[in-house]
């Protein structure tokens, strides 16, 4: 099935099919979204416990290095990655990294610009705020709920949401302080965000949907008894539709009712892992081990990215550089457009012989 077809069609021009050298080699059900835990041994240099696979744990550890957690396109067209190597800006037209960030922690869950184009950091171990122009991180240290950042979203007045394990807490960007938190979030952990047609703001937790009123930082309403229970994913088309996915499903909701206006029978039982809407509308679908395209004005599947190695999924930026942008448990990939096919960026992916 082609990826892109008709009037969505986007070629690669001649210099951007140049650039496949510089950016690639020539290789070619459920967990919950807050259980992704730091890759590192806990067994001591001497022998391990009866019964423990020592040499699968090292296999996992070695594997853990190449995750790419987070991608963020910046005002400016670059790309950040946030990968277990760090925090790195590169160029998307060409993969050329342009500076990398030294970050007190290398877990990173969640990426997000302000208003003034600073780049917020969420890790498993709390949150930055880095000046892009110096690389520099110019805020640390926020007393929150929990210090293990999943989810990050600037709300239209500008104040930051972060999502955590436990909770909710509101930042406010400019002067780096913590406003408001909420601890007893229904459903305790914010996997996932997004705002809604009124600038409301969606969370998704371990238990279905909740709606924040994001000038009180009161919860006004909830979605419970959700196909996979378990929200991972949200995300925001131009009709104002919001997307969801669960370990199960990926969902359509009227998120000024609350309403499920359907469920996307293609991807059923599909562990949806993340969702970002590109700028002709068409929704990226992030799995275990695939990314699809999906049209929600026609409801069908227009295609499926090949030549990703068989991993998980855990962030996506379309429109970038004239690709699509994919990062997993393996390392980071780019998308040709017009083919549909994936290739594997060298500096942040293990080379393989599977790509």
């Amino acid at each position: 099935m082609p990826l892109l077809s008709g009037h969505n069609s986007i070629c690669l021009n001649a210099t951007l099919l140049g650039l496949l050298a510089i950016l690639a080699g020539t290789d070619t059900r459920t967990v919950l979204a807050q259980s992704a835990v730091r890759d590192t041994s806990i067994y001591p240099p001497q022998a391990p416990p009866p019964g423990v696979d020592l040499q699968r744990i090292q296999r996992q550890q070695e594997q853990a290095e190449y995750r790419v957690g987070a991608l963020l396109r910046d005002i400016a067209g670059n790309l950040w990655v946030g990968s277990s190597q760090g925090l790195a800006r590169i160029d998307p037209n060409t993969g050329r990294i342009l500076a990398r960030v030294n970050l007190p922690d290398v877990n990173i869950g969640a990426l997000a610009e302000d208003k003034v184009g600073r780049i917020w950091v969420g890790t498993y171990e709390g949150l930055q705020r880095v000046d892009p122009r110096t690389n520099e991180i110019t805020a640390q240290n926020f007393f929150m709920p929990s210090n293990r950042v999943l989810s990050l979203l600037i709300d239209k007045r500008g104040y930051l949401w972060v999502g955590g394990d436990r909770g909710l807490s509101l930042i406010s960007p400019d002067k780096g302080l913590l406003m408001t938190t909420l601890r007893n979030l229904p459903g305790v952990s914010a996997n996932a965000l997004s705002l809604d047609p009124e600038g409301q703001l969606w969370v998704g937790t371990l238990d279905g949907l909740v709606r924040i009123d994001t000038t009180s930082a009161y919860p006004i309403s909830r979605v419970t008894d959700l196909p996979g229970t378990t929200v991972q994913a949200l995300a925001l088309d131009p009709k104002g539709t919001l997307w969801v996915g669960t370990p199960s499903s990926l969902i359509e909701l009227d998120p000024l009712t609350g309403k499920v206006v359907r469920t996307v029978t293609e991807l059923a039982e599909r562990n949806i892992t993340t969702l970002r809407v590109d700028e002709l509308g068409s929704l990226w679908v992030g799995t275990d081990g695939a990314v699809f395209r999906y049209n929600p004005y026609t409801g069908t599947l227009a295609g499926q990215v090949s030549g990703l190695p068989l991993a998980r999924v855990f962030s996506l930026s379309p429109d970038t550089g004239n690709k699509l942008w994919v990062g997993t448990r393996e390392g980071l990939a780019w998308v040709n457009l017009n083919t549909g096919a994936a290739r594997a960026h060298r500096a942040f992916t293990r080379v393989s012989p599977q790509y």
